[in-house]
């Protein structure tokens, strides 16, 4: 097996990494050396004349030079890392994917001490003071290290090597955490074939005797097996409440008859709701969650991209009524939010490409890297390619957009100011077109590429959004195929439909529109722009392209 040690810069990943090799007679690496070696220059200096941005461009080809992790039962690699290598979601699938995952963990404080004594310098240290910069760096990287196993590194040398020994047959085969977090808007992790094993520790947690698992027949068909295996074989039973399928899950009738089961099980305040699927089943089964007895646990086990990068996170629940969608709900965080990307392996095509309309509106909310990599490998992701998954590029987007939605959300979790409405960029015509359409046909995230359109043009006609940036936003949209085709909606009817929007205020629509760097909030776009803008996007990007050309 490679063994991956990794922690912060200090944490003794070099000394404990060479003698566990030697233990075992292995390779050892050392890749803070491997980098130096092919540069022909030590770090500090690729720091200074490369800037961050450099250095940690080599350090990916550093991670992929390791090729493919070693299957040997028997240590065989000994890899250390540098502090900040798992920072980056594609070094961390490659590092902790087949491979066992050390962290060696110590207080801020004893680290800061081994950092002024040391001879090596630390760029990120370096003019600041120690213990501020060390406790800074380990809580922006405490979700990459907790996603390993965890080791107390600063104890005596022989100590932490019979610790690591100890727990390195503790890991579990096939499975792959990535991100671990505790967040205010619930406990996130995000992995490979998680599933299963994860919902039992929370249900452990809750001391929970049986899963109460809210699904519907697509979703529990493709994922339940694995699931319900790992609840049977922790001694637990399964209660199953089966949704109907898409958007009729999220009927009040659909509601009241799921209440009524959890009334013939009996379900307890202390027994968590498990939302198994989508995001119309997320919708519903936390709604259920928010109503039933006042309010019980809420567990996510989000099995669709869509769901994933977005639904699943946040705490808002709803059920649609005639008037409109998600009209009737609540606020109601979940303890758990367990995202396997294993589970995405087997969506049709259609549903991968529908939820990248939710991606590029985070990526447009302020991630560049997020924009880059769609525009990269976007129709990959889009076509379930295996090499998309293979190389990181679905966790990666996974990743981003999931941690995006929890910093925001964590900053505005009732969405009373600016910072969470800013979530519904490209929501306001998306929800309209998805209204007008009866939620028959078309897809949430294809919407909201529709959405994101409207949007985008909205912003250039009113001097907000520079043309260069919404240009840049179509390019990737006809990328993905997202907002491409004609749609058969009077522009009327869409107009309606946005009548009953959510973000309403004083009588008039809140616009969330792209700026120069992000987006921006308005209240008071023009009608004629609105419309504008809402005609050329349902004729379909031809009728666009041939205005253009005239």
């Amino acid at each position: 097996m490679d063994v991956v040690l990794v922690g912060l810069p200090g944490s003794g990943k070099t000394a404990v990494g060479r003698r566990l090799a030697r233990r075992h007679d292995a390779e050892f690496i050392d890749l803070d050396s491997r980098i130096e070696s092919d540069a022909g220059r030590r770090i500090p200096d690729i720091f200074a004349d490369e800037g961050e941005a450099g250095f940690r461009a080599r350090e990916r080809r550093a991670v992929a030079g390791l090729g493919p992790a070693n299957r040997s039962p028997d240590v065989r690699r000994v890899v250390a890392t540098g502090g900040g290598t798992v920072v980056d979601p594609r070094n961390r699938w490659l590092l902790y994917r087949g491979r066992a995952a050390i962290w060696l963990d110590g207080r801020p404080e004893v680290i800061a001490q081994r950092l002024v004594r040391s001879p090596n310098v630390r760029p990120l240290i370096v003019g600041r003071d120690p213990i501020a910069a060390v406790r800074s760096l380990a809580a922006d990287r405490a979700r990459f290290y907790a996603a390993a196993i965890r080791v107390v590194g600063v104890t005596e040398l022989p100590k932490v090597i019979d610790d690591v020994e100890e727990r390195l047959g503790t890991g579990h085969p096939g499975a792959t955490t990535l991100l671990a977090a505790e967040t205010p808007v619930g406990r996130l992790r995000i992995g490979e074939a998680i599933a299963g094993r994860l919902l039992v520790e929370a249900l452990e947690r809750a001391d929970a005797r049986r899963a109460i698992v809210v699904s519907e027949p697509v979703a529990w068909a493709a994922a339940g097996e694995p699931i319900a295996s790992a609840v049977i074989a922790s001694g637990r039973t399964i209660e199953l409440i089966e949704l109907p399928t898409g958007e009729a899950a999220k009927q009040l009738a659909a509601i009241e008859r799921a209440a009524g089961r959890l009334a013939a099980i009996h379900a307890e305040r202390d027994e968590p709701i498990v939302a198994v699927g989508g995001g119309a089943v997320g919708d519903a089964a936390g709604f259920l969650a928010a109503v039933w007895l006042r309010g019980v646990p809420l567990i996510h086990l989000p099995t669709t991209l869509a769901a994933q990068v977005d639904s699943s996170i946040g705490g808002k629940t709803a059920v649609d009524i005639e008037a409109g969608k998600n009209l009737v709900g609540a606020f109601h965080m979940p303890t758990d939010v367990i995202i396997d990307i294993g589970l995405l392996r087997s969506l049709p095509p259609r549903e991968l490409r529908a939820a990248l309309g939710e991606a590029v509106k985070m990526g447009i909310l302020g991630d560049e890297r997020l924009v880059e990599l769609l525009e990269e490998r976007g129709r990959s992701i889009a076509g379930g390619e295996t090499t998309a998954f293979e190389d990181g590029s679905i966790a990666e987007v996974v990743e981003r957009c999931a941690w995006a939605k929890v910093e925001t959300v964590a900053s505005d979790q009732r969405e009373t100011g600016e910072a969470r409405i800013r979530l519904n960029l490209g929501h306001t015509v998306g929800h309209a077109i998805e209204a007008t359409d009866g939620y028959a046909a078309i897809r949430h995230g294809e919407a909201v590429g529709y959405g994101l359109r409207v949007a985008a043009r909205v912003g250039v006609a009113i001097g907000l959004t520079p043309p260069e940036r919404a240009g840049r936003v179509e390019t990737l949209l006809d990328t993905l195929e997202l907002g491409v085709d004609a749609l058969p909606y009077p522009a009327a009817a869409v107009r309606d439909a946005m009548n009953v929007d959510k973000k309403r205020r004083d009588g008039g629509l809140r616009w969330v529109l792209p700026s120069a760097t992000g987006t921006a909030v308005h209240d008071d776009v023009p009608e004629t722009v609105v419309a504008d803008a809402l005609a050329t996007t349902l004729a379909g990007r031809g009728a666009m392209t041939r205005n253009a050309d005239r």
